[in-house]
């Protein structure tokens, strides 16, 4: 057998392979699981671009950072269950945040201000995260810390001890 008829057939015999899987659902299985790749991997590689110094820009770590955190949030309510947005919502902010984070962290310029915009974000998006996940027990925290509040203006500083 020649080298021409062998490749042929190996050819055909991965197109034929290929369909059949295609029938049973393989790919669209593989495609329905890990589409948040497409994602996460290109945010990872901007990140790898950058540190590995192929690229020169630190603005490219703005999209890094967003792209990394909304690929991780997809790909964990793509395996556990896209419920779970009902309480991670917030971390669509925390994406923005990490990238203007790092931007100012490795940057040229470092600016304070856009430095604490992010922090600032960061910090919203995790008292949002923090009310989001214990909604029903946050009210009794917050009644509880109202209540202890006022008692202790209202008569702490009389009470000696």
């Amino acid at each position: 057998m020649s080298n021409k008829q062998y490749t042929i057939g190996l050819a055909i015999l991965a197109a034929g392979i290929v369909i059949l899987l295609g029938k049973l659902g393989v790919f669209a299985f593989i495609g329905n699981i890990f589409w948040p790749l497409l994602i996460l991997v290109p945010g990872v590689l901007l990140h790898m671009l950058y540190f590995g110094r192929m690229m020169t820009s630190a603005a490219v770590l703005i999209p890094a950072g967003v792209l990394t955190v909304y690929g991780l949030l997809f790909f964990i309510c793509n395996l556990v269950g896209w419920k779970l947005l009902v309480w991670l919502w917030p971390v669509f902010i925390a994406g923005p945040a990490v990238g203007l984070y790092e931007y100012t962290v490795f940057g040229p310029n470092r600016d304070r201000i856009l430095r604490l915009i992010a922090i600032g974000l960061l910090a919203l998006s995790a008292l949002l995260l923090m009310i989001s996940l214990f909604r029903s027990a946050f009210i009794y925290l917050l009644a509880a810390a109202l209540i202890l509040a006022g008692a202790w203006i209202a008569w702490g500083r009389r009470i000696r001890w």
